[in-house]
């Protein structure tokens, strides 16, 4: 989703997995616009899983989504105004994996359930923490050889982008690059400004 000139929206899981219950991840990515792009018109790509580029490392040990931007040669379908790449990597106990990455992108990595390690030195991270790489022009992630009955596999999220390197000021939801912007953007918001993107695949409009 691209808030653009502003975007006034609701996330909600659908109603037959609230009803059913089960484990399911929520994860929130901000990623800034360039001031050039502030104010351009809102707009919403619904990315489902069968639409992700899916890799596998050459041994089988690892199972990579790429759902945005480009990893080796391999497009992932979601479009971001701001150079990115975004993907879901599912490493099996003990297997290593070596990713090459754009030496001008910067690169995160978050554990969404495991335990493993991260770089050339194999610094531990496990469910809950970020590692932020240095440069270079790849990355490395291990999964432990032991993993917690209740996840079997070391599952990462890889990210990094292109940085923008420009003034940033947020309140709340609100992300601009100006204190003055700021102000403008929630009188917008408080005035009833903001855009509307129609629902989807069965949503209604209050978001349900």
């Amino acid at each position: 989703m691209t808030a653009g000139s502003g975007l006034l929206h609701i996330e909600a899981p659908p109603e037959s997995l609230v009803m059913s219950g089960g484990l399911f991840h929520g994860i929130q990515l901000w990623v800034n616009l360039p001031a050039r792009d502030k104010m351009m018109a809102p707009r919403y790509q619904d990315i489902r899983g069968g639409q992700v580029q899916l890799l596998t490392t050459a041994d089988g040990g690892a199972l990579l989504r790429v759902i945005a931007g480009e990893l080796d040669g391999h497009q992932g379908p979601g479009i971001t105004h701001t150079p990115i790449t975004l993907l879901h990597a599912t490493v099996a106990p003990g297997a290593e994996i070596t990713l090459p990455w754009r030496e001008d992108f910067n690169a995160l990595a978050y554990v969404l359930a495991g335990r493993g390690s991260v770089g050339a030195d194999r610094r531990p991270v496990h469910l809950g923490q970020t590692a932020v790489f240095g440069g270079g022009s790849s990355i490395t992630v291990r999964a432990d050889e032991q993993q917690d009955s209740n996840a079997p596999d070391l599952e990462i999220l890889l990210l990094g982008g292109q940085p923008i390197r420009e003034p940033m000021a947020h309140y709340g939801p609100f992300v601009m690059n100006t204190r003055d912007e700021l102000q403008q953007a929630v009188e917008d918001f408080q005035k009833g400004r903001l855009g509307t993107i129609p629902a989807v695949h069965g949503m209604t409009e209050g978001g349900l």
